[in-house]
């Protein structure tokens, strides 16, 4: 199924790329959610003008990027407070929401929640790392602790 791709999807490409992938994952899961439209030859046209559009933008993000990064890196540990057992397990988990949320509340830039990837579930207290993808070529380190309380 070939479609064009409305916004980033991790491990596919950027919005305005066209792509192909099997049916199933188009139809069920790219489609409903609005990350894609189908391809046609009138779609095309609109690609093409979303990456001259790009192209433009990518070159100021690129710099807008690496100036986000040298202050998320440089930001002390950023503590997100959660309500957590006496062993320290937390109730529940904390989301991408929950790290952008303590970022901007520590007087960082504010963040896009889709744009954080943390590898594994957190559920305890204790101190992580999370990627955050600022540009195709500029990933940034962001170290939390996790606090209960």
């Amino acid at each position: 199924m070939k479609l064009i791709l409305t916004q980033e999807v991790t491990g596919l490409g950027g919005a305005g790329d066209v792509i192909e992938v099997k049916d199933g994952y188009g139809r069920n899961y790219l489609l409903p959610r609005g990350l894609a439209t189908p391809w046609t030859r009138g779609g095309q046209k609109q690609v093409d003008a979303l990456t001259k559009g790009r192209e433009a933008r990518t070159i100021r993000d690129l710099d807008t990027a690496k100036d986000i990064k040298g202050r998320l890196e440089a930001q002390s540990v950023v503590q997100v407070a959660a309500k957590a057992g006496a062993s320290g397990r937390l109730f529940g988990a904390i989301s991408s929401g929950d790290i952008a949320a303590a970022v901007t509340a520590a007087g960082g830039p504010e963040l896009d929640k889709r744009k954080i990837e943390v590898t594994r579930a957190i559920k305890t207290v204790g101190s992580y790392e999370a990627t955050v993808r600022l540009h195709p070529e500029v990933a940034a380190t962001v170290k939390f602790e996790v606090v209960p309380a």
